[in-house]
This record gives C-alpha cells, structure tokens and sequence, in this order.
C-alpha cells in the first residue's frame, strides 16, 4: 500500500510546465515513509529491439546503461535534500533555478529519455500509422508530411554536437524546436509542449551506424510512435 506522505510520479504528470500523457517507462515508488525514489519500467520492445533502424544491443545499452545511469544519479542527488520528494519535473526546474548541473543534466536527461521511448514502436505497428487528423495538422503548418520530415530530419541530423530535436506544440501550431545536451522543454517552457523527440546523442546510434546520423534519422521514421504523438497533440491547448 501506498503511503501517504510518498506520491506516484510520472515525467508526465501535470506541473510546471503541464504534460499530461502517463508515460510507462517512468515512475516513483515508496522509499521510506518520507520521500520517494524514481525508477524505471523497461520499453516493451527492448529485448526484440527496433528493427531495421535500431538493435536490441544498442536499446540495452541506451537504457540499461545510460538511462538507468541517470535514473541512479538523480535518486542519488536528490536523497536528503529539499527536492526528493518533488515530482521530476519539479526537481528538473529546481535545478535549472539553482544553476545545479549536475541535477539538472541527470533528472532532464532522465525524463527526455523517458520520453524518447514513448515516442517509438515496431515497424509497421498500428501504433506507426499516422492519424488523418494530425496529419492534417501537420500539412496545415508545415505544407506537406514530407516537407514536415524533411525539416525535421535536416534540423536533427544538423543538431551539432550531442542534443536533442523536438516537435512541439507553440500557440496552437506544430514547431520544430532543437536543443542542446540535456536541455528539455520542462526547463524551457516558452518553446512549447513537447509531442516527439529523437535523441541525436551518438549513443542512440553509434553502434548501429557509426558516424552516420542521417542514416538513423532516415530509419527512424518507419519507427515514430504516431499514437503517441496524437495523444500529446490532443492533451495539451498551448
């Protein structure tokens, strides 16, 4: 049973900025009767990987490797302090606030990758074909689909360095937003709500393609949880 003084959390919930879809990769869990500590729930297709654009190996190493890393060294930095039991978003903002580096890059890193896996499923799924209304959004802002990846693809593959490359709702429309490191719409609210990310730090794909992010940024598409993505698009009014 739950105690009351600890709370379930997920890099969704609302607060500040709101998000609103639950996600299944990350959650809180009851330490003691006074705080909470993070932790996380495997993506459902890390043993079978994401075929052709991204290996079992290369998921288990991103998630049991570096994400659980992140997840580890948040539980760590948080425990004792004035943020342990904050919600991640709140201790991913505090941080920003307190000029904390260390924090911030482990807890924002911690969320976006959450996020990340939200944003993916098998090829040729369901859960991969595009619905005609956020389609329709999509040509509404961007002219065309292909153009939409197009821009996209060049703003990720373009991302110098290690980051990530967001599509975000901004004032009712879809825009493409670009961020460097750990950098993350929670800290960064005025670039919109987030509705899909790619991780374009090279441990997302070096072992699948070397040097050649284009290459996994093209394959990434037959990938791109569009279920998801609508869902944000329809949880949020910014």
């Amino acid at each position: 049973m739950w105690s009351s003084r600890c709370r379930t959390v997920s890099p969704f919930a609302r607060s500040t900025p709101s998000f609103v879809t639950a996600s299944p990769y990350a959650a809180v869990v009851p330490f003691t009767a006074q705080r909470t500590v993070f932790t996380l729930t495997p993506p459902s297709y890390l043993e079978q990987g994401l075929k052709p654009v991204i290996s079992a190996q290369t998921l288990d190493v991103h998630f049991n490797g570096h994400h659980k890393a992140y997840l580890n060294k948040t539980n760590e930095l948080v425990k004792g302090t004035s943020n342990e039991n904050k919600k991640l978003e709140e201790v991913i903002v505090a941080a920003k606030k307190d000029n904390n580096t260390a924090l911030f890059n482990n807890s924002a890193q911690l969320w976006n990758h959450s996020f990340y896996w939200s944003c993916m499923a098998p090829a040729k799924s369901k859960q991969t074909e595009l619905p005609s209304s956020l389609e329709t959004q999509i040509k509404k802002d961007f002219g065309s689909v292909e153009d939409f990846k197009k821009k996209f693809s060049d703003n990720a593959v373009g991302n110098f360095g290690s980051g990530w490359t967001w599509l975000v709702k901004k004032d009712g429309k879809l825009a493409i937003w670009n961020s460097s490191n750990a950098e993350t719409p929670i800290s960064s609210p005025d670039q919109g709500v987030p509705l899909l990310t790619v991780d374009v730090w090279e441990h997302a794909y070096y072992l699948d393609h070397k040097n050649k992010r284009a290459d996994y940024v093209k394959g990434w598409w037959d990938v791109v949880n569009w279920e998801h993505v609508q869902k944000q698009f329809e949880s949020t009014s910014h």
